[in-house]
């Protein structure tokens, strides 16, 4: 599998803070065999995120393309609104259970605004900005990320099984 990360915050699109949480992102990934094929920091400005999501999803750059960073509540925080403007297919359960697993650990993941979703043959999720809560996030979601990209992509596998208990 592919990735591609794109950290949203205007301090460190200004070189006034060090990125941790995409290259943690990576890590994380590369110990589960993901390449990171991309990764990019900008402002939380919502034309820039979607020119960059809609450029790497229409450029099959990757097959997941996560965010870190603007799904609060803060007015600068626009990444889920910019991300739903280039979806063509929503996936609530994956902010549901990213907010579910998260509210285990804190009250505050009730504020967190994540979308997941859909574009050409992108899997696109939103994960927080903090380094902690980006990885805690994506672990959450992550037993179902293989199967859905073998879908998006369009894979013939059933999903009757694969999870049974």
């Amino acid at each position: 599998m592919r990735a591609a990360i794109l950290t949203l915050s205007d301090k460190g699109s200004r070189g006034e803070r060090t990125d941790e949480g995409g290259p943690a992102l990576a890590a994380w990934l590369s110990e589960r065999g993901v390449t990171t094929v991309q990764s990019r920091i900008i402002a939380d400005e919502f034309e820039q995120i979607v020119a960059v999501l809609t450029e790497w999803a229409d450029s099959d750059a990757a097959d997941l393309l996560l965010t870190t960073g603007g799904t609060g509540v803060s007015p600068r925080d626009v990444t889920p609104e910019a991300t739903l403007q280039v979806v063509e297919r929503t996936i609530p359960g994956m902010g549901e259970l990213m907010r579910l697993k998260s509210l285990e650990k804190t009250p505050m993941a009730s504020l967190s605004r994540s979308v997941a979703g859909i574009r050409n043959q992108s899997l696109i999720i939103n994960l927080p900005g903090s380094p902690k809560g980006a990885l805690e996030n994506l672990e959450a979601v992550w037993p179902v990320i293989g199967h859905a990209v073998e879908k998006i992509r369009g894979g013939q596998d059933d999903c009757g099984g694969r999870f049974d208990r």
